[in-house]
């Protein structure tokens, strides 16, 4: 792959960072733009090319892809830093963020009237699988589209499936995966809970409960997390309270009720009430240990 072929990356976050330098490893050109200057730091020492704006980023590249935290802060780099404007006639834009399926939209819409094309393809499987390349994609998009968006993707990630022909398709499955998730990590935390107040090993539980017909990826993944006081930080709490009130407006837009991740929803947001919004999600045990009087 010759390394004339470049690329803007804007949002050079935990997963960004990892995702941006599996780009460089495979000859890509990579322009990558953050706020944060460490971030700009790391992607410079990874072999990338640090820009000092969007516009800069964006400036020759025959495709941008946006791992931003969400909708406000893609079209914030689109519009109002110009990034859209300053990328060649016909480049293609990438949304890998978490958004709303209307925003997804939304975003193409603006997208496809500067000129350019446009991708709806948010990914799951966290920074393990940004790291590894291994992080599944749900496009939702022309066909045409995802094929020309392969050579990148195809780096980035190897479970790549079309989900529909539409912007927004791929978001709605991944607000789908996200109710999966937040339910998941919240009932984890509740099982948790409750073998704390009777009492019980709970590394043994987790053992248990990870080689039981109960087991999940959540449980094994964040189970070992939230037996730690202060474990590293993964995704936040504030990820979740987002994510689930992406999966709720969903819910209310297509009038499906989801009273699981209502639930969800109220314990994540009760950790962050209680100052615990930039910890590790797992930490959404915290919220059941307020209600039970456990530490």
């Amino acid at each position: 792959m010759s390394s004339s072929r470049t690329l803007a990356f804007i949002g050079l976050g935990a997963m960004g960072i990892p995702m941006a330098r599996r780009l460089v490893e495979k000859q890509f050109r990579v322009q990558g733009f953050d706020l944060n200057p460490r971030a700009l730091e790391a992607h410079a020492a990874n072999g990338g090319t640090a820009s000092a704006s969007a516009v800069e980023a964006a400036t020759g590249a025959e495709a941008l892809i946006l791992m931003v935290v969400n909708a406000a802060q893609a079209r914030a780099a689109l519009v109002t830093s110009g990034a859209l404007d300053a990328l060649p006639a016909g480049a293609l834009v990438i949304l890998m963020a978490t958004c709303a399926p209307s925003d997804a939209r939304e975003i193409a819409g603006m997208v496809e009237k500067a000129g350019k094309r446009f991708l709806d393809a948010p990914v799951s499987g966290g920074v393990v699988g940004a790291e590894a390349g291994t992080l599944t994609i749900m496009a939702g998009g022309d066909a045409a589209i995802v094929e020309a968006a392969q050579p990148y993707l195809a780096v980035l990630g190897d479970k790549l499936y079309h989900v529909g022909q539409n912007a927004g398709d791929g978001a709605m499955v991944k607000t789908i995966n996200q109710l999966l998730c937040g339910v998941h990590i919240a009932a984890a935390a509740e099982a948790f809970a409750l073998g704390e107040k009777a009492g019980l090993d709970t590394a043994l539980l987790l053992k248990i409960l990870g080689q039981s017909a109960a087991s999940s990826w959540m449980i094994n993944n964040r189970g070992p997390r939230m037996l730690e006081a202060d474990p590293a930080v993964t995704s936040a709490v504030d990820i979740f309270v987002k994510d689930l009130s992406l999966v709720l407006d969903a819910g209310r837009a297509s009038k499906v009720a989801l009273p699981l991740a209502a639930s969800a929803h109220q314990m994540f947001l009760a950790a962050s009430g209680a100052g615990h919004g930039a910890a590790d999600d797992s930490q959404v045990i915290r919220s059941y240990r307020a209600l039970n009087g456990t530490t």
